[in-house]
């Protein structure tokens, strides 16, 4: 999870000023692959940099979000409130004090989208550890919307490299981004298709992907946006009971 509850949004303004905008993680993008999860037995553990309470954005626990589909707001906010009393959802582990021996006892990682992403896991080189161990192990690693924005911290630890060089992987789409910055945020958003592209992913985009389909490449797994996360955590699920 990240502990972002905004991120940089760039060139606001008549004076193009940079601007801290209201996000967190995207609802759907959690709720689903982790109800997914919980149904087939697994037991999630929630970490973050700093260990705060991970925060929803604003826009994905909107009725809109839902298409007016107040049950299955709530059955998602639910799941989220019975995290919180189960699972430690509102004190995540710190990314930190999760030591290598631990990590062998993980079946996988899931980083679900929003936002916040942006702002604080793409340099943390404790992040950067935890992937490199599941790339390393070739272990199931799920990444939705901005989620693939973390892969980036394995550039922070070890040799430096980004681990997941030539890997097909889809994330939230520069297209979809752009309409974002004009028809909501008036403002210029760090592109997560083309950072990653930059780095040497084989991103996959396209209409297909918009609509849900998810992508998945050796241990990784990724959807571009929420209509994928039902897909992504049923794949997850099965990668790790393989």
């Amino acid at each position: 999870m990240s502990d972002a509850s905004s991120f940089p949004l760039y060139n606001t303004g008549s004076d193009n000023k940079t601007i801290s905008q209201p996000s967190g993680y995207f609802l759907m993008e959690l709720a689903k692959p982790l109800q997914t999860l919980l149904d087939a037995g697994f037991e999630p553990t929630f970490a973050s940099p700093l260990g705060k309470e991970p925060t929803p954005d604003p826009l994905s626990a909107s009725l809109a979000a839902f298409a007016g589909n107040f049950f299955e707001k709530k059955r998602e906010l639910d799941l989220v409130e019975k995290m919180k009393r189960e699972n430690g959802f509102s004190r995540p582990r710190k990314f930190a004090e999760i030591g290598d021996e631990e990590l062998d006892g993980f079946a996988g990682v899931f980083i679900p989208g929003g936002h916040a992403p942006l702002a604080d896991l793409g340099e943390d080189a404790d992040l950067g550890r935890l992937l490199a161990h599941f790339h390393a192990a070739k272990k199931p690693t799920a990444a939705i919307c901005h989620g693939p924005w973390a892969f980036l911290s394995t550039k922070c630890t070890g040799n430096k490299e980004f681990a997941y060089k030539g890997y097909k992987i889809t994330s939230w789409s520069d297209a979809e981004e752009k309409f974002m910055e004009t028809a909501v945020f008036r403002g210029e958003v760090d592109k997560v298709e083309s950072k990653l592209r930059e780095e040497g992913a084989e991103m996959v985009e396209g209409v297909s992907k918009s609509l849900g389909w998810i992508t998945e490449d050796r241990e990784v797994v990724s959807a571009a946006n929420p209509m994928g996360a039902d897909a992504l955590g049923r794949r997850f699920v099965e990668m790790m009971g393989a």
